[in-house]
């Protein structure tokens, strides 16, 4: 019998010494209506992420803007006492203020970001950072200024690795003049893979690519839908096949997948054990609005 495990999809490594399964699982969930507040059962919410561990997540993405903080509080108490605790990485997000529900607004002067840094890792308990991200840049301030100061953050051995969110190649390439990127997460799935071009650029350069959303993909999941007819075929469900994709599409692809559901999260990670055909491969790459 096949077991459930994050480890069946591959891993990843970011370094000689950061290596990650896969097949990781994003926190945003685990808050209110519209990322805001409390989730409606905190328990639950810790379970959810003691469950992942056992299913062999050992990748963790989150944001102080989660809530905002609510997200981190349960990832850290999830991860308390975890018997492998040194091998859980955590990748983070700082750049973006909220001001209720569903409001984002990117702040991207670097003191802020330092003070993000500084009290995310007293949040989860950390003494460094695995992996942050900028989350949004900010157009008030340059790329040089909002990366520079997470690279000063580097140099002073709080943050091991720098990352982006939602950028284009041509700002990644203006941040790599600053400093070493070792990974981009933009909105990206199987119906809507518009930013193939920072994929193979971010594969090129070695860095991670972390798809948010990957499961937002609409009418292909309904009953008749393209995902739905294939999922029947491999006898999974269509976030099965819509996450094998993922990982099929290029091998920096860590798919990142939140659920507040123990359920779910068993669904979406045994998607590392469907191995699409390559037929079946390229057809669902024909899908996207690209």
């Amino acid at each position: 019998m096949t077991t459930i495990n994050a480890a069946n999809a591959g891993t990843y490594a970011f370094d000689d010494t950061f290596k990650v399964n896969r097949l990781g699982y994003g926190v945003m969930q685990l808050t209110g209506p519209g990322t805001w507040g409390p989730v409606a059962d905190p328990e639950n919410g810790v379970k959810v992420i003691k469950q992942a561990l056992e299913y062999g997540v050992n990748f963790f993405d989150t944001a102080d803007s989660y809530g905002p903080w609510f997200a981190d509080r349960y990832l850290a108490a999830g991860l308390k006492g975890a018997a492998n605790r040194d091998q859980i990485f955590i990748s983070d997000k700082v750049g973006q203020t909220r001001q209720g529900p569903n409001i984002w607004t990117p702040h991207g002067e670097p003191n802020y970001l330092r003070q993000q840094v500084e009290v995310s890792m007293m949040t989860l308990g950390i003494d460094h950072e695995d992996l942050v991200f900028l989350h949004r840049i900010d157009s008030h301030f340059s790329i040089a200024e909002q990366v520079g100061e997470l690279k000063r953050l580097q140099d002073e051995g709080k943050i091991k690795h720098i990352g982006l969110s939602q950028v284009s190649v041509e700002e990644i390439k203006e941040a790599q003049k600053v400093a070493k990127i070792d990974a981009i997460e933009n909105l990206y799935n199987v119906s809507d893979h518009r930013d193939d071009d920072v994929v193979d650029y971010a594969a090129s350069q070695h860095m991670a690519f972390l798809p948010w959303f990957p499961l937002a993909t609409g009418k292909l999941a309904q009953t008749g839908g393209v995902l739905s007819t294939m999922a029947q075929k491999y006898q999974v469900s269509p976030a099965q096949i819509a996450l094998a994709w993922l990982l099929k599409r290029s091998d920096n692809i860590l798919p990142i997948p939140g659920t507040s559901s123990v359920e779910h999260l068993r669904d979406n990670i045994a998607a590392a054990n469907v191995d699409l055909s390559t037929a079946d491969f390229n057809g669902l790459s024909q899908l996207s609005t690209k």
